[in-house]
């Protein structure tokens, strides 16, 4: 009787400790990103959420929105600032009015290899952490789309040749790009672009191979040019009070699961690239510019670069001057 007290007491202390001591919380999040779930930028982050949830034995999991299902692109940077989602994608040079530091990478002609993109991207990344600091957001990676390329419905032999166009652009810098090249620009998704085509509220537009094959550019283009334009990069980026508020072993995964993400996706995109514009040229035409063509869109790259660099001050000559 005596032995049965003495285990019955030291089950109730048992228990009583183990209500006593909170269980490990699970944590999931949400993440909101702008492009459908084939896009190798969506699958290079879905597997950086898994990485995390394995890191982390499933204490941390995200749940991926992609195809702007959750916010729209726009939105996004201003939904994590505001932590109504912690954790998200976008493309930087959106961000270009915000701050010209964001759009060092979407100036035509200053960087058209992944080696000059990577020796732009460590030249800047710096300073685009500390704007996003100012806001409450920590970056986490960057990854380059493949380099820009126009596609119109006509060839190309001079920059004259776009005056005129509706031409679909994604930011402020492409903006600025169409009107020096006389063209008319339009903001459109890049989810929208086959519907802006067939609807004719565009007639061309700069984008990525990785892109026009993944929308089937040939069923409404039917030129290619493949310039290397630029190479502009997404990046992902999370709230900074969401990321303190977790313990460190889950903050060292994500920063893990970070760095393998970007080594990754540079990586892709390169494969990206080569088989995009391979597949590309087995539907559509694939163009080499001309050099009239050539010359008159460095002339817009030279001004652009000029233009960005007297926004940013002395941060923006000092970059372009490491890349000369």
């Amino acid at each position: 009787m005596i032995r049965f007290k003495t285990f019955a007491a030291s089950a109730a202390a048992a228990t009583l400790l183990a209500q006593a001591i909170p269980a490990v919380a699970e944590t999931a999040w949400d993440m909101a990103t702008p492009y459908p779930d084939a896009e190798f930028h969506t699958r290079n982050i879905t597997q950086f959420a898994e990485d995390i949830a394995a890191a982390t034995d499933g204490g941390l999991t995200i749940t991926v929105h992609s195809g702007a299902s959750l916010f729209k692109h726009p939105e996004i940077k201003r939904a994590v600032q505001n932590q109504f989602v912690p954790i998200g994608e976008v493309l930087m040079a959106n961000l270009f009015n915000e701050d010209p530091i964001f759009g060092a990478d979407n100036i035509p002609f200053i960087a058209t290899t992944y080696e000059d993109a990577k020796a732009l991207w460590d030249a800047q990344r710096p300073l685009v952490e500390a704007k996003l600091a100012e806001d409450g957001i920590r970056l986490l990676y960057a990854v380059p789309w493949p380099g820009q390329g126009f596609y119109t419905n006509k060839p190309l032999e001079t920059g004259s040749d776009l005056e005129g166009l509706r031409f679909r652009t994604y930011n402020a810098t492409t903006a600025r790009m169409a009107e020096l090249l006389g063209a008319s620009p339009t903001t459109i998704e890049a989810v929208e672009i086959p519907q802006a085509f067939s609807t004719g509220i565009v007639d061309a537009m700069v984008t990525s191979g990785a892109t026009g094959a993944r929308t089937k550019a040939w069923d409404f283009t039917t030129e290619f040019y493949d310039l290397q334009a630029w190479l502009p990069k997404n990046m992902i980026i999370v709230n900074e009070s969401a990321f303190s508020g977790l313990p460190e072993d889950q903050q060292q995964a994500i920063l893990d699961a970070a760095a393998a993400a970007e080594t990754r996706g540079w990586e892709m995109s390169e494969s990206v690239a080569t088989e995009t514009v391979a597949e590309l040229g087995e539907n559509m035409t694939v163009h080499a510019a001309s050099e009239a063509l050539m010359s008159d869109l460095a002339a817009v790259g030279e001004t652009m670069a000029a233009e960005w660099a007297e926004n940013v001050g002395p941060d923006g000559q000092a970059l372009l001057d490491a890349l000369k």
